[in-house]
């Protein structure tokens, strides 16, 4: 029986790679929509890429193999599920005091992420989803997708997680979008920290770091006080003005901006 369940899991778990490999592939968003469709088809892009990541780590979470806290036995279903990423991300196993394994060290790693932020959510058996770090071994801007394991006495034997590499999520939207340009997308969390943006140099910097502008940061969080919107504001001498909306599967905020028309291109 329990064999049986393992190949029932594994066909369940090739279905959402199926998924995510799909997404991937899906042509181009086309962009000569009205922004608050592009808008929103770039948001949802996003939600249903990480979302993706989210519902297969949970499928994993309910196999035998990720139920058992073994490496060795979870192993090649992660292994499996980091070559189907479309932005070949790292998948890891954390133990619960913070130890973890790693499909990019091909095992247990040097490193402890009991320090992380979002170690604290994952110990008391929650989600994570679109948290921001930076990799302690590598420097990698990364977003966290994470679920808790529990045994089947409902005890927290492991997390199962996914760092996503910013910079090749940025180039996977920037494919699909194909925006003009001066025209752009970025997306920010609550505390106007870029977690997605065309200019990769702008990655995981506040907008006030990115317009050298202390007031700029007060200014977004202002309007981020709202579900959606239209934002007019200056960023290092270009006036821009933007649309907006928050996510409600991550909680950022997505814009798509544009140079105004008297202004050059935007560099």
């Amino acid at each position: 029986m329990s064999r049986f369940i393992s190949i029932l899991m594994s066909a369940v778990l090739a279905l959402c790679l199926l998924t995510v490999r799909a997404e991937a592939k899906t042509e181009p968003v086309p962009v000569k929509l009205e922004p608050e469709v592009a808008l929103g088809a770039y948001m949802g892009l996003l939600e249903e890429h990480l979302g993706g990541i989210l519902r297969t780590e949970k499928v994993v979470a309910e196999s035998i193999e990720a139920m058992s806290g073994r490496w060795d036995m979870v192993w090649p279903l992660l292994a499996r599920f980091s070559q189907d990423l479309p932005t070949d991300a790292a998948v890891w196993y954390m133990m619960p005091d913070g130890r973890y394994f790693s499909t990019a060290k091909g095992g247990l790693t040097d490193q402890n992420l009991s320090d992380r932020a979002y170690f604290p959510t994952l110990k008391a058996g929650k989600e994570v989803l679109g948290e921001l770090v930076i990799s302690k071994s590598i420097g990698q801007r990364s977003i966290i997708v994470a679920t808790p394991v529990f045994s089947a006495e409902g005890k927290l034997v492991a997390a199962i997680g996914v760092s996503v590499d910013a910079v090749k999520l940025a180039e996977l939207v920037e494919s699909r979008m194909t925006l003009p340009d001066n025209t752009y997308f970025y997306a920010l969390d609550a505390n106007t920290k870029v977690t997605l943006h065309r200019y990769q140099a702008r990655l995981f910097k506040t907008v006030s770091e990115v317009g050298n502008d202390e007031s700029l940061g007060d200014d977004f969080k202002k309007v981020m006080g709202k579900e959606q919107g239209v934002f007019d504001y200056s960023l290092n001498g270009k006036n821009m003005t933007s649309i907006f909306r928050k996510s409600p599967v991550l909680g950022w905020y997505f814009f798509i901006a544009q140079e105004a028309q008297e202004a050059q291109e935007v560099k």
